[in-house]
């Protein structure tokens, strides 16, 4: 188990997470097609060339899934009971295709749970940042961890 149990954070908790990933334009296509999105800026290179971008621009949503894909084999696998919510996910850079994505995370806050003895909430900052360290991603994720068997 890679995770952590909510009573082995503190706030201020650090990590770079190791795994990294390079965006393809098949995850792009298949992602944005699987969900419906229409969007030209996703499909049409023409579209996409004509735009202030000049190229395809990725799937946002596929970016932010990846982060907390990232994220989760250092924090939360085997730990989570649930994902309670995500806030303020905002996306100040672009991601294109050849980028190759890292995330890292910091704990914000931790909060014993009200309905469970035995897990607790921690509020996770998580950031992708691309190949120029340019933060392309970043939520707050707010998750209902076990606690650490007596």
């Amino acid at each position: 188990m890679a995770g952590k149990f909510f009573d082995e954070w503190c706030v201020g908790d650090a990590i770079v997470h190791e795994l990294r990933r390079t965006v393809t334009e098949t995850d792009n296509l298949l992602f944005t097609t699987m969900t419906h999105n229409p969007q030209p800026l996703h499909l049409d290179v023409e579209a996409a060339k004509a735009s202030e971008f000049g190229q395809i621009l990725f799937n946002g949503t596929f970016t932010f899934a990846l982060l907390i894909g990232l994220s989760v084999g250092d924090t939360t696998l085997g730990t989570l009971v649930a994902n309670l919510g995500y806030d303020k996910v905002v996306m100040p850079k672009p991601v294109f295709i050849g980028d190759t994505l890292r995330a890292e995370t910091e704990v914000m806050d931790l909060r014993e749970s009200r309905s469970r003895p035995d897990a607790g909430v921690v509020t996770f900052r998580h950031a992708m940042l691309n190949q120029r360290n340019e933060e392309v991603c970043s939520c707050l994720r707010m998750a209902l961890l076990k606690k650490k068997p007596a």
